[in-house]
């Protein structure tokens, strides 16, 4: 018999909300990365962002203990790669949702140290999938002078006239070698700690420097001719290891060569499309983060002679936290999902969720501070970090307006 008494259910959602369907095994994961997120991720990326950029990466620094600790998770590419891509469409936004729930810095610096692997699998380049394998990674991609610029491969941004001028660093073709100059910005994720670099550059193959063609190279960074920076003192996310790469006549053989100049352009349409669906994981999970600490938060504090959450108004901000997470994690999975079982993935939709959890991440993290009112401007609680965190996240990997142009000029080429 149905109960029909009266009573006003009160469904509670999982920290994931409204996922439904996920198999034991994306289960598991989801449990046992959430934990390290909590007990390693969290308090370390606390840690860190209270130290020195030279102390981040120095020997007695907590990062290392935590990079072993994730090893530790076996989700290394070497291990997604044994998955169906279906499989893996579903598990890395999960995997990555819960490192951004943790440290969104530690959790690009992660992510980052990953995709010289990462690529090397997608592109089944056994030679550079051992070299890869285990190794701490870095983007070497972005440039002193050009910034965002350089993710423009196709010039679809560029001002009528405009011109991008001479790129930082080159790959010149010399019979079986590579040659290697120049310089990448401070911008480089693990720029200064990283054991190998996926460089995306300029090249000349016999005609001349042509800033429309490039060269993806495995660079082991332990190669004479690579030299490092300073790290990078920054506002936020100062636990993500930041500097510059320098090259002077580096050489290398082609066997490092992972994309040469005919397929340049779409192995940096790849790595875009993947490192934006990644961004989009991370700071839906930050938001996630600051939304709980606002919910418990607002369940302790008192103002107005009443606890916070008793307040109309609190109700209503916590609800709109809510909605842009639930907004932004069903982009995100939708993103990956057609782009991990379409013939080629869509850069508009990584475009989209990156942008989309960005812009959210920052939102909800300051709401999330003014429920905490002053305290939430304080050291003592989390949120003051979680804000300037969350404002790097709109320049990082392409700023937002940048992407959303080269965006834009994809959708009108549909359209048209």
């Amino acid at each position: 018999m149905p109960d029909n008494s009266n009573h006003s259910p009160n469904v509670i959602l999982p920290p994931t909300g409204g996922e439904v369907g996920l198999t034991e095994l994306e289960l598991a994961v989801q449990d046992s990365v959430r934990r390290f997120a909590r007990e390693v991720l969290r308090p370390v990326g606390q840690e860190l962002d209270k130290m020195t950029p030279e102390e981040v990466i120095g020997e007695n620094s907590p990062y290392w203990s935590m990079l072993g600790q994730f090893a530790e998770l076996g989700l290394a590419p070497s291990a997604l790669f044994e998955m169906t891509q279906k499989e893996r469409s579903r598990l890395i936004p999960i995997i990555y949702e819960e490192l951004g729930y943790g440290d969104s810095g530690l959790a690009i610096s992660l992510g980052a140290g990953s995709l010289a692997s990462l690529m090397a699998h997608r592109y089944g380049n056994q030679t550079l999938i051992e070299l890869t394998e285990g190794k701490l990674g870095c983007w070497a991609i972005t440039e002193p002078d050009h910034g965002s610029d350089i993710l423009d491969y196709n010039r679809q941004n560029q001002y009528p006239g405009g011109y991008y001028g001479q790129p930082n660093c080159t790959v010149t073709f010399n019979g079986d070698d590579l040659i290697i100059n120049g310089q990448k910005s401070a911008w480089v994720s693990n720029g200064v700690i990283a054991d190998v670099a996926i460089l995306y550059a300029a090249c000349d193959n016999g005609d001349g420097i042509n800033t429309r063609k490039g060269a993806v190279i495995i660079v082991p960074m332990d190669q004479p001719g690579v030299s490092r920076g300073k790290p990078l003192d920054k506002v936020g996310q100062r636990a993500l290891n930041q500097g510059e790469v320098y090259f002077d006549n580096v050489r290398l053989s082609k066997a490092h060569l992972l994309a040469g100049p005919n397929d340049y352009e779409k192995a940096t349409y790849d790595i875009l499309a993947e490192a934006n669906a990644v961004m989009g994981s991370v700071f839906t999970g930050q938001a996630r983060a600051a939304y709980e600490l606002a919910v418990q938060y607002s369940n302790e504090r008192k103002a107005g002679g009443t606890l916070l959450k008793n307040h109309q108004y609190t109700k209503l901000r916590l609800f709109e936290m809510f909605r842009q997470i639930e907004a932004s994690r069903a982009l995100n999975l939708r993103a990956y999902r057609y782009n991990y079982n379409a013939s080629e993935p869509a850069i508009q939709l990584s475009i989209a969720s990156k942008v989309t959890a960005t812009q959210t991440a920052l939102d909800v993290c300051s709401e999330a501070l003014q429920v905490f009112g002053g305290n939430g401007l304080t050291r003592e609680y989390p949120l003051e970090k979680m804000w300037r965190d969350a404002r790097a996240s709109l320049i990082e990997d392409g700023c937002n307006e940048v992407l959303g142009m080269k965006a834009g000029s994809y959708l009108t080429q549909l359209e048209a």
